[in-house]
């Protein structure tokens, strides 16, 4: 899909896990912090979140797309890299992660989290939320 880079009006910031350490009984497992790595400029739409919440829905997950010049996170980005956009957590669904080099474009879909790992649903967010980048 073809698009400007004038669609890309909102700033998300990437993160990765830390490497592993040397510890006091040698390599420490690691991977247990998340680290910012790079802040870009990006499309975002609505996913699920909005839609259901006006259908009603009480399972609603807060679910966004999002695209980024390849360019940008070309040595950053992977399934396993969260995105921090409007003070929510997102982790990249695996299967979503399209590279497309010719147009220099990345796209994938990322579910809001909270710290445990597990998923925010919407009703937790609360609607204005979910509506303020509308």
């Amino acid at each position: 899909m073809t698009y400007s880079t004038g669609m890309l009006k909102k700033r998300i910031t990437i993160q990765n896990r830390t490497a592993a350490k040397m510890g006091k009984y040698g390599l420490e497992s690691g991977g247990t912090e998340w680290e910012n790595v790079k802040e870009v400029w990006a499309a975002v739409d609505n996913r699920k979140g909005l839609s259901g919440m006006r259908e009603g829905s009480l399972d609603v997950y807060v679910v966004r797309m999002f695209r980024c010049q390849y360019d940008d996170v070309r040595d950053i980005i992977n399934v396993r890299s969260r995105i921090v956009y409007q003070n929510l957590t997102y982790q990249i669904l695996g299967d979503t992660l399209a590279i497309d080099e010719q147009e220099n474009t990345v796209q994938f879909i990322a579910q809001a989290i909270i710290n445990n790992g597990q998923t925010l649903s919407s009703s937790e967010l609360g609607a204005p939320g979910l509506q303020k980048d509308i």
